[in-house]
């Protein structure tokens, strides 16, 4: 099962919304088959880990091992509980159900139905976690939400910024972790900035410095201030604007009108799980970023710390009670935050 996580793994920003996978074919306590679910629309992990099996006269003493419960409905591909019943494999050994009402525990009932062994539960944490941002979107009918910012070493984000307009970023961390940013943005469907963010940084918010697919582009601007100049609408990638205006297309900026007077983190969580968006990268502000802090509607904080010290400015948001994690790059320092 471990091999599987391992495998899954590799899939990370190409499966959404499809899980991350990973399966193998045991035969005599050794390995003759493995694989994963490399893009979403191509073959699930199990029928790669089958096709991957040089003899399939050995498949009926075989045993397949696969993180999460094997799909009994037809998407993109066929069931792929229907393929492992064809094989003639005896025997399969799952990591974790999976919450998906379209699958959760059919899957297993029909594998059963047809006379297979099934063992289910084998590091069903680890395989939860793995797919932590597939578990979130079916489990609490939202996206999985990543805070991301970066402080100087005396608790700043940035300087007080008086002057109206589009200004140069204050960079606080280094290069190195600004690319680790680029690739954190190929893992995930969308990233989503505020519009003092927007309107002072001009962000592009793609992958150019990590090769992937840059995220869907995200912006609350509550009254439509932000000029169309903004490299928001480039249309190199789909945007959503959530204001509370107007619901329009222009090209690839979809405008998305929401009632500000309410919770609107809440109803824009909801438009995204209606959209079937399962992971949001948040790159905004302070006020962004403790208004998700403080309505406990977030799961990750990556929070870099650099040796810049500023004096004075916007104060960095703050987390308390959550679990951590610490890693160094180069000269900053990089905590990674849970939320329990």
């Amino acid at each position: 099962m471990k091999r599987c996580l391992d495998l899954a793994g590799r899939g990370l920003g190409h499966t959404a919304p499809n899980p991350m996978v990973g399966s193998v074919v045991v035969h005599d306590n050794r390995i003759i088959g493995e694989g994963f679910h490399r893009m979403y629309g191509g073959p699930h992990a199990e029928v790669n880990a089958v096709n991957a099996v040089a003899n399939k006269e050995l498949l009926s003493r075989s045993v397949l091992y696969v993180s999460l419960e094997p799909c009994s409905h037809s998407g993109k591909t066929p069931p792929c509980a229907d393929m492992i019943i064809r094989t003639g494999i005896p025997e399969v050994v799952i990591g974790t159900s999976d919450p998906n009402p379209l699958v959760s525990g059919k899957g297993i009932a029909k594998l059963e139905q047809a006379g297979l062994k099934v063992i289910n539960g084998v590091l069903p944490d680890d395989c939860a976690a793995l797919n932590r941002r597939f578990f979130t979107f079916h489990t609490r009918k939202r996206p999985y939400i990543i805070l991301k910012w970066a402080q100087t070493s005396d608790g700043f984000i940035d300087i007080l910024r008086e002057n109206p307009g589009i200004q140069q970023p204050n960079w606080i961390s280094n290069e190195i972790s600004r690319m680790l940013v680029h690739k954190w943005r190929s893992e995930e469907q969308a990233v989503l900035v505020g519009t003092q963010t927007a309107l002072l940084d001009n962000p592009q918010l793609n992958v150019r410095e990590w090769p992937g697919k840059s995220p869907m582009r995200l912006v609350l601007d509550k009254k439509l201030r932000l000029p169309k100049s903004l490299n928001l609408f480039d249309n190199s990638s789909p945007t959503l604007v959530f204001n509370a205006l107007k619901d329009a297309f222009e090209d690839q900026t979809r405008y998305v009108r929401l009632d500000f007077r309410d919770n609107v983190l809440e109803s824009m969580l909801a438009c995204l799980y209606a959209e079937g968006i399962q992971s949001v990268l948040v790159e905004g502000g302070q006020k962004l970023h403790s208004s998700f802090i403080q309505a406990d509607l977030w799961d990750e904080a990556r929070v870099f710390t650099g040796l810049q010290k500023f004096g004075s400015g916007v104060a960095a948001p703050v987390i308390a009670n959550a679990t951590r994690e610490e890693y160094r790059i180069r000269e900053d320092k990089l905590i990674f935050f849970h939320n329990q």
